[in-house]
């Protein structure tokens, strides 16, 4: 059976639970890059990881290397990924994928034009968790859609200079955690919402601190999302329904979730394992290039990308 070859571009926290996590029948973490050899070997060294590149470049002229995972800062995704796809390589992208809706089109035209697969790492589309409650939704037990609430608050410290709050580095809550906050909204969501109203605090070098946004689609299902850097909250979703309702505690790389019914009874659902929600990214990404899954969660990702622009262009012009 062949074993799908994967390299690293990028080797800072992320890629280091990424490596961490990595354990699959049918793929290999292969090889791993960074802009300094000492670094790249160093990593590979504490990983047992065969090969490290001192350079972005030399990794995707590495035939052996099937799929990219694009780990660098936000800002930098869409160069590697476009390279990446170039050098003929699959990738999967750290959230957010991409910096705007312009930039994932063009990715996603080079990806159909080349026959290649590109994902973003979203843990929400990829927990089993997820799909267990989408099966639940298509029972209709819980009947309609009603609404939907997803806060997320993090409290960073107030550091011009570091990533959370440098808009050189495409810092903001909405780029970060707000990625996790609106895909939660948009998974359950039976279409595509509007953003009907949003309002953003700023920090002092002008990136998002704090909002709170509200959708809404077709069908008149709502969803509110809150946005915080500078208080913790309760990474609790809420998505209710005619007939009761759902609380997932966590949710970003959730197991298990409690349905609450209108007549008081109560019941839980659990799926997967938090601990391994990295390794249920990798095994989709193999599962969509096999032809084993729909890549769905790209096209619920553009969806999220569209909802965040918009978000955007009304704090613009405030």
């Amino acid at each position: 059976m062949k074993k799908y070859q994967w390299g690293i571009i990028g080797l800072g926290t992320i890629a280091h639970k990424f490596a961490e996590t990595f354990d699959q029948e049918t793929s290999e973490l292969a090889a791993v890059a960074s802009r300094t050899s000492e670094k790249a070997k160093n990593f590979a060294e504490r990983y047992h990881i065969p090969k490290a590149y001192g350079t972005y470049q030399e990794l995707l002229m590495d035939e052996d290397i099937d799929i990219v995972y694009i780990a660098v800062p936000n800002r930098q995704h869409i160069q590697h990924i476009l390279q990446a796809l170039h050098a003929n390589k699959h990738v999967l992208c750290e959230k957010a994928i991409t910096m705007n809706k312009v930039e994932l089109d063009e990715a996603m035209r080079l990806a159909e034009e080349k026959n290649l697969i590109l994902a973003e790492a979203m843990t929400i589309f990829n927990m089993p968790l997820y799909q267990q409650l989408r099966s639940l939704m298509d029972t209709n037990k819980l009947g309609a859609l009603k609404m939907i609430q997803a806060p997320f608050g993090s409290y960073k410290e107030p550091d011009p200079t570091n990533r959370f709050f440098n808009p050189e580095l495409a810092g903001g809550a909405l780029l970060d955690i707000g990625t996790y906050a609106v895909s939660f909204a948009r998974f359950f969501l039976s279409s595509q919402p509007e953003v009907m109203a949003s309002t953003m605090i700023p920090f002092e070098t002008g990136v998002d601190e704090q909002s709170i946004t509200i959708l809404r689609n077709k069908e008149n299902e709502l969803a509110t999302v809150s946005l915080t850097f500078q208080a913790k909250m309760p990474k609790v979703g809420i998505v209710a329904f005619e007939n009761g309702y759902l609380t997932i505690s966590d949710y970003p790389r959730a197991d298990r979730a409690e349905v609450i019914f209108n007549d008081g009874t109560r019941e839980w659902i659990e799926s997967g394992s938090t601990a391994q929600a990295m390794n249920y990214e990798i095994a989709n990404m193999v599962k969509i290039i096999k032809g084993e899954l729909p890549n769905r969660s790209l096209f619920l990702t553009k969806d999220v990308i569209e909802i965040l622009d918009t978000m955007q262009k009304i704090w613009q012009n405030q």
